[in-house]
């Protein structure tokens, strides 16, 4: 039977302005983010130009390599494989060997909405984790591409924009949530960074550009996971601290460990979560950050070993992240760590004492939370009054709790962060043995209509 040359592939093609050649190596690179090998080679695009079959797996590689070049999402079917639909395969899911596949990984997971991820998904294997920490932690930077794949010159004031980006998008996660800006910041991303690492440099505006690109990177983690999205908030996290290596970033990459430690607590996982606090500490250590981020690191895991209820543990972390605070010096830090000063210090304390039940010391340390935390801050703001009021629970205090708890949810936007409503169902339940209670009532009703009122908004 003759074969039918595949003219819809050829047209798709020609509108990408993709060669046969070009066509593979994107297929290739595809595969490798999806965490598989294929040979495609030109030879293979030309026998399905000229009506060979292919494998599912195989054909979806194509669609999306031609989507990716298009801007829009191509299905086999619009390449004229009829072939059956194959589930994407999970991308990111562990650490990339190289630069070019963090890259390709990272661009992959910016294809992912947080809205989109399927039932059933689950967090990075543990054992996955470790060994990416521990490969962080004995790595060598990579040093800089010595070989630009682009012709575009860029210099300190592309370095510039990419900041002001990322200072930009961090003030709406601040004030609004993480689901807020996720949409924008992955187009971002994708479209504006990535392109400029794949630019000609220097190796100052390199170092700068890597630096800036990484604090991108991990804010699209964060805000997925203020999204409630862990399982994509997992593999940007786990990219990005492999983005680090690139130019040896050591207080960058601790901060990214801390911030898996940060998810990890909020999940349950207090044995974890000390571990990559524990491996936040050793790699800024020694002079490898400043003292300001040995203070945010020394907080994350005196936060993890208040969750496991290692009292004196976290009484010792609590105390060396006073004393790095006291020690840090005005002008040392870069921009990404000027919300951490006493107010977040005491925040996250105030979360210690809580999860170690001591009710004296959370209520007081929540207390000059509330009052020292900059309204424009509204998230973590109403994050250290549900703190208190969970505190003033559990010191005895039910009216005060209620009346606290009541003000959180009303003040500011915080309610549009998923973490945010977790901490008012947390302590929905915990009331809840005072249901009749009408102040109780009030408050939960008062929930319901915020909760509902959000689609409003």
């Amino acid at each position: 039977m003759r074969k039918e040359p595949n003219h819809r592939l050829a047209a798709v093609m020609a509108e990408a302005g993709a060669t046969n050649k070009g066509l593979a190596r994107r297929v290739r690179d595809v595969a490798l983010r999806h965490g598989a090998h294929v040979g495609t080679t030109h030879v293979a695009v030309q026998r399905w130009l000229d009506g060979s079959g292919i494998q599912a797996e195989t054909a979806a590689y194509v669609a999306e390599a031609l989507g990716s070049k298009l801007g829009r999402r191509i299905t086999p079917r619009d390449v004229g494989f009829y072939v059956a639909t194959v589930s994407p395969l999970p991308v990111g899911t562990s650490y990339a060997a190289s630069l070019g596949e963090a890259l390709g990984i990272l661009d992959g997971l910016t294809q992912l909405r947080p809205e989109d991820e399927p039932p059933g998904a689950e967090l990075l294997a543990e054992g996955e984790v470790n060994s990416a920490v521990l490969s962080w932690l004995v790595s060598r930077p990579d040093g800089l591409p010595t070989e630009a794949t682009g012709s575009r010159r860029i210099g300190m004031r592309d370095v510039a924009a990419v900041r002001t980006a990322a200072e930009m998008f961090m003030r709406l996660d601040f004030l609004y949530g993480g689901g807020h800006g996720h949409k924008a910041l992955r187009h971002y991303f994708r479209h504006e960074v990535l392109p400029l690492l794949s630019a000609s440099y220097s190796e100052r505006v390199g170092t700068a550009l890597f630096g800036a690109a990484t604090e991108i990177a991990q804010l699209l983690a964060w805000t997925a996971y203020d999204s409630g999205n862990h399982n994509l908030a997992d593999r940007y996290l786990l990219s990005t601290l492999r983005l680090t290596q690139v130019t040896g970033d050591r207080m960058m990459g601790s901060r990214i460990l801390a911030n898996m430690s940060h998810q990890a607590n909020y999940l349950g996982q207090a044995p974890k979560a000390a571990r990559l606090a524990r491996a936040a500490v050793e790699g800024g250590s020694n002079g490898r950050a400043t003292a300001r981020a040995m203070a945010l690191f020394a907080a994350h895991e005196a936060r993890a070993l208040s969750t496991a209820g290692d009292s004196k543990g976290a009484h010792r972390a609590m105390g060396e992240a006073e004393r790095h605070l006291g020690g840090a010096g005005a002008g040392q830090d870069p921009e990404w760590l000027a919300y951490m000063d006493e107010a977040e210090l005491v925040g996250e304390f105030c979360h210690c004492f809580r999860d170690l039940g001591d009710s004296t010391q959370s209520v007081a340390y929540a207390e000059q939370a509330v009052a020292l935390t900059d309204p424009k801050y509204a998230r973590t703001l109403g994050f250290c009054r549900m703190v208190l009021a969970q505190s003033q629970l559990l010191d005895g205090q039910l009216e005060a709790a209620v009346t606290t708890a009541g003000l959180a949810v009303t003040e500011g936007d915080a309610l549009q962060s998923a973490r945010f409503q977790r901490y008012v169902t947390d302590f929905q339940r915990e009331v809840s043995p005072h249901m009749t209670n009408p102040a109780v009532q009030q408050f939960n009703e008062h929930v319901r209509i915020a909760l509902a009122g959000l689609d409003d908004e």
